[in-house]
């Protein structure tokens, strides 16, 4: 094996069979899949935990908060179109980041989609259980058999390989995006204008009907806002499962994008006038309490465990990629990159799915929603940093995609995600805090041990030694 030892940086160049027992599955997906796979990350944000920003803002807090973080994801896809263009590999913002800020910049922005993508199933699994206790299936009424069942089922079906997986995952959006559409149709039927405003306005500067708790109220409201879209910034995960990926990634995650915003419009408007704010802000399941006593409401609340069934899956595969990426690259232990015969990232699927398990156990899916959001604002932040970084630094990379507005567009996504952050201290300071504390004991780990145990000829590396290379001939 060579040694490289540069920059405080040990790199190793591993063997071929190395990497050979480190593959994924090439060709598996599609544009047309690559956009069910965007709108799968999110979907669960239109059935439940987008609600809870009522609470913080009222219907006006969290229409302008939405309107805010719907911008800023525009922006943001358009500028991680632009980065999977130009760099498609399963590290999707880890990879960006490696490229323009080096191994400590990669390293944490990798850090913080993980901690988002390991959380986020663990607060959507507490909403899988206040569904299907709701619809009293089985007779269960302790929730952790759920989200023991759903981790359980969901890693064994994406270890059969990601085309499988991707193909269910497909299947089970179309039906919960069916849901939503019958939702919308019936919810016309119940909505009234009044019921938007039937929150109780506080003495807060600025509060009045629209805005129950003022002008902080928007503030407050940004990480639940942030539940409408979170993870759509996964599609890039999937490179190196797809076909001809620096065009299909970005048409995929621009096509979701735009799904995305109708949906989430639709439920929030619709959802709120029929029920009431007040009433939504506290629902466990808003679009079937939205829908009353009625056959259309069942049919709703089984299709909405579809909704919530796709998100947690879908992410599940998003934390297994990027902690396959993270490891073959000897950013985090080695052995969890190894995949099986199906190319299926085995332990990168079940050592996160282990943990979110145990989170889950909680029951508090607003907490671990702050929580999840804490790390996707963060890594926001690392990413369109590298994307400003790239287009100052390397501005004859070849791009496929180029974003329009270029670093403006990118600029005002690093803007609002950084507010974002500071909003998650404002909703839970005990979140964003434990958060912050994982995030820096990662960085620890990368500190004392991992930056000495790197894969000079990993994907991601060689990336950035290409770029280096290239710098040195200029």
């Amino acid at each position: 094996m060579t040694e490289i030892h540069r920059g405080g940086i040990d790199e190793t160049v591993e063997s071929d069979d190395y990497l050979a027992k480190r593959t994924l599955r090439s060709g598996s997906a599609g544009w047309v899949l690559l956009a069910g796979l965007g709108v799968s990350y999110v979907i669960s944000g239109d059935y439940a935990g987008w609600n809870n920003g009522l609470t913080e803002g009222g219907f006006g807090g969290l229409g302008i908060a939405a309107i805010i973080i719907a911008g800023m994801y525009l922006a943001m896809v358009l500028g991680m179109a632009e980065l999977s263009s130009a760099l498609p590999a399963a590290g999707g913002g880890y990879t960006f980041a490696r490229r323009a800020l080096g191994p400590w910049g990669g390293f944490a922005t990798g850090t913080a989609i993980l901690i988002e993508y390991a959380i986020a199933p663990a607060a959507i699994a507490t909403f899988i259980g206040g569904y299907v206790e709701s619809l009293n299936l089985f007779g269960i009424t302790d929730g952790w058999w759920v989200y023991l069942a759903v981790y359980a089922i969901f890693i064994g079906i994406h270890l059969t390989g990601a085309g499988e997986a991707l193909k269910a995952m497909f299947v089970i959006t179309a039906i919960a995006l069916v849901g939503l559409v019958i939702f919308a149709i019936a919810a016309i039927g119940h909505f009234d204008w009044s019921n938007l405003t039937n929150i109780a306005p506080t003495d807060a500067v600025g509060a009045g009907d629209w805005l129950p708790h003022g002008y902080l109220g928007i503030w407050a409201a940004i990480p639940f806002a942030i539940w409408f879209f979170l993870a759509i910034e996964g599609v890039p995960l999937a490179a190196e499962e797809a076909r001809e990926p620096e065009k299909n990634v970005p048409r995929g995650i621009i096509i979701a994008m735009m799904m995305l915003i109708v949906t989430g419009a639709a439920v929030f408007w619709l959802a709120t006038g029929a029920l009431g704010a007040n009433e939504t802000s506290t629902a466990a399941d808003p679009l079937v309490q939205a829908l009353g006593d009625s056959g259309v409401a069942k049919v709703v609340n089984y299709i909405g465990l579809a909704g919530l069934v796709a998100s947690f899956f879908s992410i599940m595969y998003a934390y297994s990629r990027q902690t396959f990426a993270l490891s073959r690259a000897g950013y985090l232990p080695k052995g969890l990159s190894v995949t099986n015969s199906r190319k299926a990232p085995t332990l990168a699927l079940i050592v996160p799915g282990v943990v979110g398990f145990i989170l889950s156990l909680t029951g508090e899916g607003a907490m671990l929603l702050n929580m999840a959001v804490f790390g996707a604002a963060l890594s926001y932040v690392l990413m369109m940093i590298s994307h400003i970084v790239l287009r100052v630094r390397e501005p004859s990379m070849p791009r496929p995609y180029r974003t329009p507005g270029g670093i403006v567009t990118t600029g005002f996504a690093l803007l609002i995600a950084a507010v974002a952050v500071i909003a998650t201290f404002l909703v839970s300071p005990t979140a964003a805090l434990w958060t912050l504390g994982a995030f820096v004991v990662f960085m620890l780990y990368f500190a004392l041990y991992s930056r000495h145990h790197l894969v000079a000829n990993s994907p991601d590396e060689e990336f950035a030694a290409l770029a280096e290379a290239e710098k040195e001939l200029e």
